[in-house]
């Protein structure tokens, strides 16, 4: 295998002392669990003398600062990542193999770290790796959500959440630093005083930090990634209110710490609640103090500040702002330059701006932040004024140079009048960062032509493209390990640092040694996958079926819709001839709903119902299957990607900004059949777009579409299987039970359907039967699959991340390893 083999002795020491430690006195038998945190604890061992060591290493050489903020962070599991990363995965395996315990079973105890909704939060976690494989002095900055995204449970068809209670048996990866605990405010109003503008009056909550260890791969390096945690504190409630009831004042703690309880679990989607805001601010304010405690004092260990003039700020620090959630950046810089440290307001906004930039994720009105006034006023009156104040320095420019054009100004504004005044974070964004990308290069001519057309006129060179990628380790070589093998064997390891060395593998596409590896470790994962759904889901599929896969969040822009018409009509099509001889298909649906997202949930729902019916019908047999795969998150998708034959990508399209999934399925070797929406449109040009299966209406189409009125119900009388598909659902032919259950979707579809499903049903299907065709080809088919491979190097994050470093951050990537903990640091 590839991971290299450490001490296996010295693993197993390492591994029985912490078990020894693990077990009481009273309790002599381990359990599993026991077992987990023994080796998860014997990891963690190699990694602190790194940890430590890099961080030394910073604080000597004091290189820029990146620092990443962002509300999610989609970790998923660390146990088997931080074996790949430290090149310790062959010791472990065998250590815990001639202990008599299997490595994979230990693996399955750990929890996943669910601090994120999808591609935004899992996003963050891939560019982490990315920053320590790249040797880049790198921070990710969030919240420690005490419930991470609900687990989902499926209850006659339908959606059920449960809390995410994944601290329950403790977080062996985490480590707690109670000596940086720093005080956040809220509330309160804002006195002018002769010596400048003091914020007064306010209720503070303490921010907790956790620290997290990020290991590049086999650099020696170990980032930080520090998670904040609301705590009360001591005198909390105890002065003013709740005089002589000391019960009731200590449980009103909760109050406070609620901030950090639980992540909200919209994806896509603005939710005006206080609470969000809150944690909004919270996160801001306690990072801004960390970052401004770490450029003051910038030798190691050292707490005093060196440094007093804020002048060389933003080339020490950055900021890249992970969608508009951290937005309160830009005036709580501002706050801490003007009202603390005393620096001239003109001054101050070029260093914010200097220091901060934006990445934008969705272009769905819907998703935009517009908070209510009203609500800051409360919450934060000193930043709803900075706010106003920079909101009229730059209508003040727009209107110099836009002389007597209102209409520009009401666009531009950061506030949007109306019944409920507002404030557009977006635009805040915007006026506040030296950059603004898309995180893919339609996504982007997207952001500079219609979303921020009139920002894009006034300052052009800010807008940038920076395409999404993902981590090639966590992706390829800890969830397909056998393709990473094959891989290796043809053209060595360096890929796994430098993905656009799979570029090599064309050489092979026409190797039948190499065609006949690559079709045999798929064949395994399909085996492996249909092994685990039965055990867990006690359901039987045929393994040497298509297995078509459509994983992601449930949303009506996602179009899971689009591949429910696709199943009932094959449906459709095997009853009417079931002599005939078809391309047998399992298909798969996974993904959350949101939990007050009616129609998503009507959606699971619409796809459960198609299977009960599918799934029991003898005409039938094993020729298709429609399974929904619950609680769809990081650990399960490590699984089902890597047997995945065909992924689904069938946005409306504009409306995927990236897409990150499906370069997942990319480099593990399924096909994509996809419109030309998001980093699909980049994939199609790397593989070539014969080599993907696109179809559909292009961006230009769908606004042509707009512009003459879309009209489902003509697809409706023009399309017989279409009509077919949609009067079962509508009559209860898939709800018998409940005859009327999916009125509601059928009246969206052929009435108010924004995403357009009926449009791209011909093309779609028409689609699916190449698709068919060439599944029929097995050789034909993987030479596709490893063209796509081959052609998938452009999709890591190390790529997207240096591109990040050297257009937005003004630092360079470094390829310096930092000595082991074992060596002599110089």
């Amino acid at each position: 295998g590839i991971a290299g083999l450490g001490d296996v002795a010295e693993v197993r020491k390492s591994f029985n002392r912490h078990l020894h430690f693990t077990l009481v006195k009273d309790r002599n038998v381990a359990t599993p669990r026991d077992y987990y945190f023994a080796l998860a604890h014997t990891v963690r061992d190699h990694l602190v003398g790194r940890w430590i060591r890099t961080q030394q290493h910073y604080y000597e050489r004091d290189p820029k600062r990146i620092y990443y903020l962002s509300l999610e962070f989609y970790m998923g599991r660390t146990l088997q990542n931080t074996m790949v990363n430290l090149g310790l995965q062959n010791a472990c395996d065998e250590a815990i193999y001639q202990l008599g315990l299997d490595l994979e079973e230990l693996e399955e105890i750990e929890e996943d770290a669910g601090l994120g909704n999808g591609g935004l939060g899992r996003l963050a976690a891939c560019f982490l790796d990315s920053m320590a494989t790249l040797g880049l002095a790198a921070y990710g900055y969030g919240i420690r959500y005490e419930f991470g995204i609900f687990n989902q449970k499926i209850v006659d068809g339908w959606q059920v959440e449960e809390a995410d209670d994944w601290l329950r048996y403790g977080n062996p990866w985490e480590k707690a630093r109670p000596e940086y605990m720093l005080p956040v405010h809220f509330y309160g109003r804002v006195d002018h005083t002769p010596e400048g503008v003091k914020w007064i009056d306010t209720q503070v909550v303490l921010a907790m930090p956790y620290d997290t260890p990020v290991p590049g791969y086999k650099n020696n390096t170990v980032n930080t990634m520090r998670l904040w945690s609301a705590k009360a504190p001591n005198d909390f409630n105890l002065q003013e209110f709740n005089v002589g009831d000391y019960i009731e004042a200590v449980l009103d703690r909760n109050l406070a710490e609620n901030i950090s309880r639980v992540l909200y679990p919209n994806d896509n989607f603005f939710e005006g609640k206080e609470l969000r805001l809150k944690q909004e601010y919270f996160v801001v304010a306690a990072t801004l103090q960390d970052i401004i405690r770490r450029f003051k004092s910038s030798k190691f260990g050292c707490r005093d500040p060196v440094r007093t003039c804020f002048e060389t700020f933003p080339d020490k620090v950055a900021i890249q702002l992970n969608d508009t959630h951290p937005a309160l950046s830009i005036p709580e810089l501002m706050r801490i330059l003007v009202d603390v440290e005393k620096v001239d307001w003109d001054k101050a906004w070029e260093i914010t701006k200097r220091t901060c930039a934006y990445t934008n994720h969705t272009v769905l009105p819907e998703a935009l932040e517009r908070w209510p006034v009203s609500m800051f006023e409360k919450l934060l009156p000193r930043h709803l004024d900075i706010i106003y104040a920079l909101n009229q320095m730059h209508l003040d420019r727009v209107a110099a140079l836009y002389p007597g054009d209102v209409d520009r100004l009401r666009r531009m504004s950061v506030i949007e009048e109306g019944d409920c005044k507002r404030i557009n974070m977006a635009h805040l964004c915007v006026i506040g960062s030296h950059a603004v990308n898309g995180v893919a290069r339609i996504h982007s001519d997207i952001v500079k032509n219609s979303v921020f057309k009139d920002f894009y006129e006034l300052e052009p060179e800010k807008f940038q493209n920076k395409t999404n990628g993902i981590t090639p380790r966590r992706w390829l070589l800890l969830c397909n390990p056998g393709l990473a093998d094959v891989i290796a064997e043809k053209i060595g390891e360096d890929f796994i640092t430098d993905l656009s060395q799979l570029k090599k593998l064309l050489d092979y596409i026409n190797n039948e040694a190499f065609i006949r590896d690559v079709a045999k470790v798929k064949q395994e994962n399909k085996l492996k996958f249909a092994a685990y759904l039965e055990e867990q889901y006690k359901v039987k599929i045929n393994p040497s079926s298509m297995f078509d896969v459509q994983v992601k969040r449930i949303h009506e822009y996602k179009r899971q819709l689009l591949n429910c018409l696709h199943a009932v009509t094959l449906y459709n099509r095997i009853r009417s001839d079931p002599s005939k001889s078809f391309v047998p298909r399992t298909i798969m649906i996974g993904g959350k709903a949101a939990p007050g997202y009616h129609m998503a949930k009507m959606i699971i729902k619409l796809i459960t119902s198609i299977g009960e019916v599918v799934n029991n019908d003898p005409y039938v047999g094993d020729r298709l299957k429609v399974i929904f795969l619950e609680n769809y998150r990081v650990s399960l998708a490590e699984k089902v990607i890597p047997a995945a034959d065909l992924s689904q990508q069938i946005s409306t399209a504009g409306t995927e900004a990236s897409g990150t999934g499906n370069m997942k399925f990319m480099v593990n070797g399924a096909l994509t059949i996809g419109t030309m929406d998001g980093a699909n449109v980049e994939m199609a040009e790397e593989a070539g777009e014969e080599n993907l299966f696109i179809f559909g209406m292009r961006v230009e189409d769908v606004e042509a579409l707009d512009r003459q009125g879309y009209n489902a119900r003509e697809y409706y009388e023009r399309l017989p299987e279409l009509r077919q598909a949609i009067d079962q659902i509508s009559s209860g032919f898939f709800s018998p039970r409940d005859p009327g259950c999916f009125k509601d979707v059928v009246n969206m579809l052929m009435y108010h359907d924004r995403f357009k499903v009926f449009a791209d049903y011909e093309a779609y299907i028409k689609c699916q039967g190449q698709v068919d065709q060439l599944f029929m080809d097995p050789r034909e088919w993987t030479k596709k699959v490893i063209r796509n491979i081959a052609c998938s190097g452009k999709f890591s994050s190390d790529r997207t991340i240096m591109e990040y470093a050297r257009e937005i951050w003004g630092v360079e990537p470094s390829a310096t390893k930092i000595p082991p903990p074992n060596l002599p640091r110089d």
